[in-house]
């Protein structure tokens, strides 16, 4: 047990000057006092009752042996600051805590200082030398001043050290992120990532956002905003819209950086603006910033530039996907147009497709594969002669095996590309008149070595030509349609195709009314 006393006024405080603000309603500091004297942890909270460090106050947690100090730390890894004393239940229990925090819950952050009233039994040199401590101090030494400016100095380390560790966590997240920058979920990581850096370097405690003007009048009186990336407020609402979250000071800020068409400052909020090349309005915007010095002022005005152009990138990408997409309909429907047809059908096709998919246990990422390839299962019909093709009524054998080489021929037009949508298409125009039980055409394959592409995009498009007008028939009544798969199932089409088909008719007719002719 620890034998050294100090008087009270040993630990008062003289005038001190830098420390006036009022501590704020943010979390406070928790610092552990650990000493076995019920003394010092009265006079320590007494002479800091009033501290507060970066406008936080105090909160602290008092044990008295070292065994209460190692579960304390568990309970409280969040823990700032601990003033140790060494000789507790055992001579060196203090040390043991100190190596316990270290090594056996690798807490780095939390600052340790010794407080001894026995120097001799742990010598400063060798203390400091063997154990991860950040200050040695002699209970004698501790007066108001010197207590005063070692919090200061422990409290500044520990803010900077999970500031960095919280930079560390957001620029690993924006690395991350940064690799495939052009997925939307991926923009979502990035700018969260860059969100919770920059804040992190300017020592922030605030709430950011940043948004997506959708549709704005031009006066700018409405609150329509995506939210792309939020934290504190705004964390978890990415991807909702903003106007049931944003207080009358946001919108104002907001509509200002909008109507000014720059960067905008007003007391402790920051709004950056950056309007893309296609008209579209993004703007990042952070409160509770306090005096921002100039450096800090750039490092936001970038931030919010950059982030701009990455969002600018990703609609630049979804512009090059959209008429990817939009191709792959055309030239379905120019094959469709030439066979004197609807182009509906090729999107009652894609459409029905993705939903047999995803019943199949497909995932969402090929199910919409499928969805964009499959107007494109026809494609070999542009090389198929009119007569042929047009032709009313039933073809001859000879006619019939020159209507079969379509699948080849839309094949062979596509195989070459490196684009995962056209590589699907020349595999469903090859295989979708392939049959599950054999008998079909270009290859006379069955079962599963039908590619599955070829095998769901067969069920939708027979299901919806069957359902349609064309030259050589009347469209069949849907109960007819019904009872020729059931037929069919496990001969011209695989059974849990089919099964998938009859389990979600309503949303397959639901679709053909969608796009009716």
């Amino acid at each position: 047990m620890s034998t050294t006393t100090i008087d009270d006024d040993e630990l008062l405080f003289a005038d001190e000057t830098g420390n006036t603000k009022e501590p704020s309603s943010a979390a406070k500091w928790k610092v552990m006092l650990v000493d076995d004297e019920p003394a010092i942890h009265e006079v320590t909270k007494m002479t800091l009752g009033d501290f507060s460090f970066d406008n936080r106050g105090l909160e602290f947690i008092s044990v008295m042996s070292g065994a209460e100090a190692q579960q304390a730390i568990v309970d409280h890894p969040d823990t700032a600051l601990m003033l140790l004393d060494v000789v507790m239940e055992t001579d060196y229990a203090g040390l043991e805590v100190a190596k316990f925090v270290r090594e056996k819950t690798n807490n780095k952050s939390v600052r340790i200082v010794l407080r001894t009233g026995q120097p001799g039994q742990a010598p400063e040199k060798q203390v400091i030398t063997e154990y991860d401590i950040n200050d040695y101090k002699e209970k004698t030494e501790l007066t108001a001043s010197k207590l005063f400016t070692l919090m200061y100095a422990s409290l500044r380390s520990y803010r900077d050290i999970i500031a960095l560790e919280a930079n560390k966590k957001g620029l690993k997240q924006v690395i991350k992120a940064s690799s495939n920058i052009f997925e939307q979920q991926n923009l979502q990581n990035f700018t969260q990532g860059v969100l919770e850096q920059i804040t992190s370097l300017l020592h922030l405690e605030s709430t950011a956002a940043y948004f997506k003007a959708d549709g704005l009048a031009a006066e700018h009186e409405g609150d329509d905003f995506n939210i792309i990336a939020g934290i504190g407020a705004f964390k978890g609402l990415a991807g909702n819209q903003a106007s049931n979250h944003l207080t009358p000071e946001i919108i104002h800020d907001l509509h200002k950086a909008i109507k000014d068409g720059t960067n905008h400052y007003e007391g402790d909020r920051f709004t950056g603006f950056f309007k893309s090349s296609r008209g579209t309005e993004n703007l990042l915007h952070l409160s509770g910033l306090g005096k921002m010095s100039e450096l800090d002022c750039n490092l936001m005005e970038v931030f919010a530039k950059n982030v701009g152009i990455a969002y600018e990138n990703i609609e630049l990408h979804e512009d090059l996907e959209e008429t990817q997409r939009e191709i792959v309909y055309r030239l379905g429907e120019a094959v469709e147009t030439r066979s004197k047809e609807t182009g509906n059908h090729v999107k009652r096709v894609a459409e029905i497709s993705k939903l047999l998919a995803l019943g199949y246990g497909l995932n969402d990422d090929e199910a919409e594969i499928i969805r964009l390839a499959s107007p494109m299962h026809d494609l070999g019909k542009i090389g198929i002669p009119d007569a042929i093709l047009n032709k009313a009524g039933r073809h001859t054998p000879e006619e019939f095996e020159v209507m079969k080489t379509h699948a080849i021929l839309g094949y062979e037009m596509l195989k070459s590309s490196n684009r995962r949508i056209l590589k699907a298409g020349a595999i469903i125009a090859r295989d979708h008149h392939e049959k599950w039980a054999g008998g079909g055409y270009p290859h006379n394959i069955k079962g599963k070595d039908i590619h599955v592409y070829g095998r769901i995009t067969a069920v939708a498009d027979v299901f919806d030509a069957l359902g349609s007008n064309r030259c050589y028939k009347k469209a069949w009544d849907t109960n007819k349609i019904v009872d020729l798969f059931n037929e069919e199932r496990g001969q011209q089409f695989e059974p849990q195709l089919v099964d998938g088909l009859m389990n979600n008719l309503d949303q397959v007719l639901a679709i053909r009314d969608k796009f009716a002719d």
